[in-house]
C-alpha cells in the first residue's frame, strides 16, 4: 500500500491570500528536491534576461560595422519581435505535449548559440534572420521556462512567480553591464556574446542537473461552454499583459526623451528616469512574493495599478525633471508585480494546458510591449508627449479596476505517494 501524504487544511475564507503551504508537509528529501527545481528556474530566467542585456549592449556596434542607418536597423531588429512571437505561437503545444522541462533545456543551451550568430553576419538579411533565429529561441524559452514556473509554484503552494522575474531584470542589468564593460575595452561583439554565451551554456547545464519534472496526468477534453470560457479568461489575461506591457515599452523608449525634449533636463538627468523605473520595477518584483502572499494577487495587482496610475498621471501633472523621475519610479515599482501575477493566473487556470495559455497570454503580451512605443509615438505627434504618455497611466487604471480577472482557485496539494510528492504531483483542488 503506497504511503500517501495527508492534504494541509485548507485556509480560511477570511484570508487575504489564496495561498497554501503544502511545503511543510514535505520530508527534507522532498524539500531539497523542489528547492533545487526553483533554483534551476531562477538560472534560466538570469541566462534569458543576460542574453537580452548583452545584445541591447552591443547594437551600437553591430550597427556600425554594417554601416546601417537607423531605419535599416529597425527593420533588422524586427527579427526579434517576428522570431519570438513565431516561438512563442509555437511552443505552447509542446510544453503541453512533452513537459515544459524537455522543452526549456534545450533551449536554454540553444540560447548561447543564437546569441553569437549576430556578431558574424555580413548584411542586413543575415543580420535579420540571426535574429528571428534568436526571438524564435527567445520566445521559445520564455513560454516553457515560465511554464515550469507555475509548476514549481503549484507544488510550493506559495508564489514565487515575481522572484523568477525579479532574477530576469537582474540578469538584463548583468548583461547590459558586461557587455558595456567589454565594449569600453574595445572588444568586438563577437567576442562579447563569446564570453556571455559560455556563462549561459554553464548555467544551462546548471538547471539541467537541477529541474524540477512534475507528474503528468493525462489531459481531459472540457466542455464546450467551460472551454469557451477559460478562452474567453485567457483572452482578458493577455489584455491585461498588454495593458502593462505597453507601459513597460514607453518608459523604455520615451522616458529620456521626456525630460530631455519636454521638460529640458540635462541628457544626463534624463536617463535616470528610466533607470528609477528600472530599479523600482526589480525592487517590486524581489517584495512580490511576500506582498502575493500576504494581499492575494488580486489586491496586490489592484493596488499597483493604482500605484503605477496615480504616481506616474501626478508627475505629468507637475510637469517638473525631479518628479517625472520619481513617477517613473513609481510607474515601475507599480508594473513590477502585474505581469507575473497574470503569467501565474494564466498558468493555473487550466494546469494540463499551462503551455498553451502561458504562449497566449505571453505572446499578447509581447505584442503589447513591440506596439507600446509606436501607439505612444503617433499620438504624440497629434497631441504631445505629455500628453500622449496619459495612456499607460490610463492603461494602468484600467488594471486595477479589472484586476479581478486574476482570481483563481487555492493552490493545494493533492494527495500523492512519495515519489510523485518528490517529483511534483501537485494541483489546484476544488
Amino acid at each position: 500500500m503506497p504511503r500517501t501524504t495527508p492534504s494541509p487544511p485548507r485556509a480560511s475564507s477570511s484570508a487575504p491570500s489564496d495561498w497554501s503551504s503544502p511545503l511543510m508537509h514535505l520530508t527534507t528529501a522532498d524539500r531539497g528536491a523542489l528547492l533545487r527545481g526553483r533554483i534551476a528556474v531562477c538560472l534560466l530566467f538570469l541566462l534569458s534576461g543576460m542574453a537580452i542585456g548583452t545584445w541591447t549592449a552591443r547594437i551600437p556596434s553591430i550597427k556600425q560595422a554594417l554601416e546601417l542607418s537607423d531605419g535599416r536597423l529597425s527593420i533588422g531588429l524586427l527579427g526579434i519581435a517576428a522570431g519570438a512571437i513565431a516561438g512563442m505561437q509555437a511552443v505552447g503545444r509542446l510544453v503541453d505535449r512533452h513537459g515544459s522541462v524537455k522543452v526549456m533545456l534545450p533551449m536554454a543551451f540553444a540560447q548561447s548559440v543564437v546569441l553569437i550568430l549576430p556578431a558574424y553576419m555580413p548584411n542586413l538579411v543575415t543580420l535579420a534572420i540571426s535574429l528571428f533565429a534568436f526571438g524564435v529561441v527567445h520566445g521559445t524559452l520564455d513560454v516553457a521556462m515560465n511554464a515550469n514556473a507555475v509548476e514549481v509554484e503549484q507544488a510550493m503552494g506559495r508564489p514565487v512567480m515575481s522572484s523568477f522575474h525579479a532574477v530576469f531584470s537582474i540578469g538584463g542589468f548583468l548583461g547590459a553591464a558586461v557587455g558595456g564593460l567589454l565594449a569600453h575595452a574595445s572588444l568586438t561583439p563577437a567576442t562579447t556574446f563569446t564570453v556571455t554565451a559560455v556563462v549561459i551554456a554553464v548555467l544551462a547545464l546548471c538547471a539541467s542537473r537541477w529541474a524540477f519534472t512534475p507528474v503528468r496526468e493525462p489531459v481531459q477534453e472540457a466542455a464546450a461552454g467551460t472551454a469557451a470560457g477559460r478562452s474567453r479568461g485567457l483572452m482578458f489575461l493577455g489584455v491585461l499583459g498588454i495593458c502593462c506591457m505597453i507601459g513597460e515599452g514607453a518608459a523604455a523608449d520615451w522616458s529620456s526623451v521626456y525630460l530631455r525634449d519636454d521638460l529640458g533636463s540635462s541628457a544626463g538627468f534624463a536617463a535616470a528616469a528610466y533607470a528609477a523605473f528600472s530599479i523600482m520595477m526589480t525592487a517590486g518584483r524581489l517584495a512580490g512574493d511576500r506582498l502575493t502572499a500576504r494581499l492575494g494577487p488580486v489586491a496586490l495587482v489592484r493596488g499597483c495599478g493604482l500605484l503605477a496610475a496615480s504616481g506616474f498621471g501626478l508627475a505629468l501633472l507637475i510637469g517638473h525633471p525631479v518628479a517625472a523621475v520619481i513617477g517613473f519610479g513609481c510607474f515601475g515599482a507599480g508594473l513590477s508585480c502585474i505581469v507575473p501575477q497574470v503569467f501565474s493566473a494564466a498558468g493555473r487556470r487550466d494546469p494540463a494546458r499551462a503551455g498553451q495559455a502561458l504562449a497566449r497570454v505571453a505572446s499578447l503580451s509581447y505584442v503589447g510591449f513591440l506596439s507600446g512605443p509606436v501607439l505612444i509615438g503617433s499620438v504624440a505627434e497629434l497631441v504631445g508627449l505629455p500628453r500622449a504618455l496619459a495612456i499607460p497611466v490610463m492603461l494602468a487604471a484600467f488594471v486595477a479596476l479589472t484586476a479581478s480577472a486574476l482570481h483563481t482557485r487555492p493552490l493545494q496539494r493533492r494527495s500523492s505517494n512519495a515519489e510523485g510528492a518528490t517529483r511534483g504531483h501537485w494541483a489546484n483542488r476544488s
